[in-house]
C-alpha cells in the first residue's frame, strides 16, 4: 500500500502551493516527499523493536510527538500533521472521511545548507559550533525534566543498553584482535560504570534527566534563515530522548571527533559548559562518548548483508574498527594541567584560553561568565570597586572558579581559567588547586600593546557580545594596582604576546612536549 499511496501522493494537484517537482528521500523508517517549497514525511509501517509504526493510530500519534518535540527546537519549520483521505489510488491531503495515512508537513529547506554537508566541504566554522552550542545549552536548561519516579536515568538503565552494545556487537567479530580490543572496552565500561555509579545516581536526583533531542548530530542541523537550526529529534522512543543532558551533547561531540574535528568538539564542550555552568556532570562524559561511539559501531554491523561479499565484510569491519578505535580512544588515562591567565581585561586573554581548549582539551572558566553566574548583572555604577566587582564579590568569584576548576580537573580534564589573577593572592589561590591534585600548574603571562588593548576593547564594546564589562578607566586602574608576578611565580609562567600569534603557538607545543597524552 504504502509505496503506491507514494507513487500517488506525487500528483500537483493534490497541494495547495505551487509544485515545483517531487523528489523522495528513503530512510528506513520513512519516506520524505520534497515539493520545492514543503515537504511531507510519511512513516513506514515497520516495527525494529525500538520503534513499532505498524498500526495507522501509532503513525498518527508519532507524527504529533514529532511535530511536538521539534517545535522546542525549531521555528516555522514543523507545521502541521495532516490525514491522508480518499483511497490509495485517489489520495486527498486533508479531505473528508477517514484517513488512510497521515503526513507531517515541513517546510523545506536546501539540503546544501546541512552542517554535514558544509563540513564535507570545508566550510563548517566555529561560529556554526558556538551556535549549536549556545542552542543546546539553552534547549537543555529549558527541557522538562523526567519525574523522579521515572525509571529514566537510574544507574542501571543507563548501563542496560552499554551492556546490550556488546552483547551485540560480540557475534559478528571472529578477529582475535577485534574481540581482545572489545574485552578491554567492556572491562573499561563496568569498571567506569561502578566508578561513576554515584554520579549516575546523584545527575538522576538533581533533574539532569531531562526529555532532550536523542539525535544530535551535523546530519542533523542546517542553516535557515542564516541560522543553525537542529531538527529531527527521536520521537518514537521515549528511552533514546529521555536521558541525562550530557549524553545528549556527548552525541555531538563524539560525531565531530568522528569527523577529525577534534578542535571543534572540545570548542563545543567548553562553550556548551560555560553557558550551562554544568560542571558536575563532566565525569560522565568520556564513558557517554564511548557509548555513542559503540552504538556507531553496532550499527555499522547491523547494515552488513548476511550473504556479505568479502569486499564488503572488509568495508564494513573497516568502519567497525573506525568507531571501536574512537571508543577506545576515551578509555585513556589523561593528561591534566591547570593554567590560568595573567593580564588586564581585553588583553586577549580569552583568545589565549580557547587556543589550549581547541589545541589541548582544557575547559575554559571565565571569570566574567561565573562572576555574573553567583551575582547576575552589574546593577550598580560600572566601577571597579563597587557591586559585583567589590573585593567581596571578587574574592567569592575567584573562590568559585577555583571549586569548579577542581571539579573538571577531579573528572580528568585539563582546565584553564581566564580571568585577571592581579592579585598574588589570586595566583597562590590557584596554584594551591593543583598542588592538592596533583597537577601541573602554569601561568599565561598575557601581554599586548596600549595601542591594541584599545583596539580589542573598542571592538569588543561594539560587539555587545562580550560577558566583560571593563571600561577603558577599569583596565588604567587595573594597570596601576596589578602585583607582577613574584620570581618564583616567573619560574612556572609563560610570557604570551598576544597579539603575535607565534608565541601562543610555542607554549602550546611546549606543553604538549611536557604531556604528550594530550
Amino acid at each position: 500500500m504504502s509505496q503506491s499511496l507514494i507513487a500517488a501522493l506525487q500528483n500537483p494537484a493534490l497541494y495547495p502551493h505551487p509544485v515545483d517537482g517531487f523528489k523522495v528521500i528513503e530512510t528506513h523508517i520513512s519516506w520524505v516527499l520534497l515539493t520545492g517549497p514543503y515537504a511531507y514525511k510519511v512513516k513506514k509501517p515497520v516495527n525494529f523493536g525500538f520503534l513499532d509504526f505498524t498500526t495507522l493510530d501509532a503513525r498518527e500519534h508519532f507524527c504529533g510527538e514529532e511535530l511536538r518535540l521539534n517545535q522546542r527546537l525549531t521555528d516555522d519549520l514543523y507545521l502541521e500533521v495532516l490525514p491522508v483521505t480518499g483511497s490509495v489510488e485517489a489520495p486527498q491531503l486533508g479531505g473528508d472521511g477517514p484517513a488512510i495515512e497521515y503526513v507531517l508537513k515541513m517546510r523545506q529547506f536546501p539540503q546544501g545548507g546541512l552542517l554535514s554537508t558544509l563540513q564535507a566541504n570545508g566550510e563548517l566554522t566555529p561560529a556554526h559550533i558556538d551556535a549549536m552550542a549556545a542552542q543546546i545549552a539553552r534547549f537543555h536548561l529549558n527541557a522538562p525534566k523526567v519525574p523522579a519516579e521515572h525509571e529514566a536515568g537510574t544507574p542501571d538503565s543507563v548501563m542496560a543498553p552499554v551492556r546490550q552494545n556488546f552483547d551485540q556487537i560480540r557475534p559478528f567479530l571472529s578477529d582475535k584482535a577485534d574481540l581482545l580490543q572489545l574485552d578491554a572496552l567492556q572491562a573499561w565500561a563496568e569498571s567506569s560504570f561502578d566508578r561513576l555509579k554515584p554520579v549516575l545516581s546523584q545527575r538522576k536526583a538533581d533533574g539532569f534527566i531531562r526529555e532532550c533531542h536523542g539525535d544530535i548530530h551535523l546530519g542533523n542541523a542546517t542553516i535557515i534563515d542564516d541560522n543553525v537550526v537542529i531538527f529531527d529529534c527521536i520521537e518514537f522512543n521515549e528511552p533514546f530522548r529521555f536521558t541525562d543532558v550530557y549524553a545528549d551533547a556527548g552525541f555531538l561531540a563524539m560525531d565531530l571527533e568522528d569527523r577529525g574535528l577534534k578542535c571543534l568538539a572540545r570548542r563545543f564542550i567548553s562553550q556548551y559548559l560555560e553557558l550551562t555552568g554544568d560542571y558536575q556532570g563532566l565525569e560522565l562524559l568520556n564513558f557517554y562518548k564511548a557509548y555513542r561511539a559503540l552504538v556507531r559501531a553496532k550499527v555499522s554491523l547491523f547494515s552488513m548483508p548476511a550473504d556479505a561479499t568479502p569486499v564488503q565484510r572488509s568495508t564494513t569491519l573497516r568502519q567497525y574498527r573506525t568507531y571501536a578505535n574512537l571508543a577506545e580512544s576515551y578509555s585513556t588515562i589523561p593528561s591534566r594541567f591547570m593554567a590560568i591567565t595573567h593580564g588586564v581585561s581585553a588583553v586577549g586573554k580569552s583568545h589565549v584560553a580557547m587556543r589550549l581548549v581547541e589545541a589541548l582539551g582544557a575547559i575554559r572558566l571565565r571569570s566574567d561568565v561565573e562572576r555574573k553566574r553567583l551575582f547576575g548583572e552589574q546593577t550598580a555604577a560600572n566601577d571597579v570597586q563597587s557591586g559585583i566587582y567589590s573585593a567581596d564579590a571578587s574574592t567569592a568569584t575567584y573562590n568559585r572558579l577555583h571549586e569548579i576548576a577542581a571539579v573538571i580537573l577531579h573528572a580528568g580534564f585539563p582546565v584553564v581559567i581566564d580571568a585577571t589573577y592581579l592579585k598574588h593572592d589570586q595566583r597562590i589561590s590557584a596554584a594551591k588547586i593543583a598542588e592538592a591534585t596533583g597537577t601541573p600548574f602554569l601561568i599565561l603571562d598575557c601581554e599586548a600593546p596600549q595601542a591594541v588593548i584599545e583596539s580589542w576593547l573598542a571592538q569588543r564594546q561594539a560587539d555587545k557580545i562580550d560577558p566583560s564589562d571593563a571600561t577603558l578607566e577599569v583596565i588604567q586602574a587595573q594597570q596601576a594596582n596589578r602585583e607582577a608576578l613574584t620570581p618564583a611565580e616567573i619560574l612556572y609562567s609563560k610570557h604570551v604576546k598576544t597579539n603575535e600569534s607565534g608565541t601562543l603557538d610555542t607554549v602550546v607545543a611546549q606543553i604538549r612536549q611536557r604531556l604528550p597524552g594530550l
